[in-house]
């Protein structure tokens, strides 16, 4: 069986940084993100901050939870939603490594490639 490649110090695969890209991807959920800087929040109190059911936004807390984006306590019979800071600074790391380690190479047009 084929295993999961392993990128940026061996600490998430590239499966696992392609969920959180594709979290990250969709408005609402960058919207959720922006309302959790400020707070933990339950679904309800999200969904009238955002004028959004809460079965749409169930599915998408749901994505983000996965991506590690966001984390979850609950508290008698009410989940709060809360931004998970490491989730994003693996990210942010991820995007920072790119900058620091890639070389800049000048473009080149099509017509100076080997043929």
């Amino acid at each position: 069986m084929l295993q999961p490649k392993l990128i940026h110090s061996d600490c998430l695969s590239a499966e696992q940084f392609a969920a959180q890209f594709h979290a990250l991807s969709e408005p609402l959920r960058l919207q959720v993100l922006e309302v959790l800087r400020a707070q933990e929040l339950c679904v309800c109190e999200l969904g009238e901050k955002l004028g959004v059911a809460q079965s749409k936004l169930s599915f998408h807390l749901k994505t983000l939870k996965e991506a590690g984006l966001v984390r979850t306590r609950q508290e008698k019979r009410w989940v709060y939603y809360s931004v998970n800071l490491p989730g994003l600074v693996v990210v942010e790391q991820y995007l920072a490594d790119y900058r620091r380690f890639s070389p800049l190479l000048p473009a080149r047009s099509c017509e100076d490639s080997p043929k």
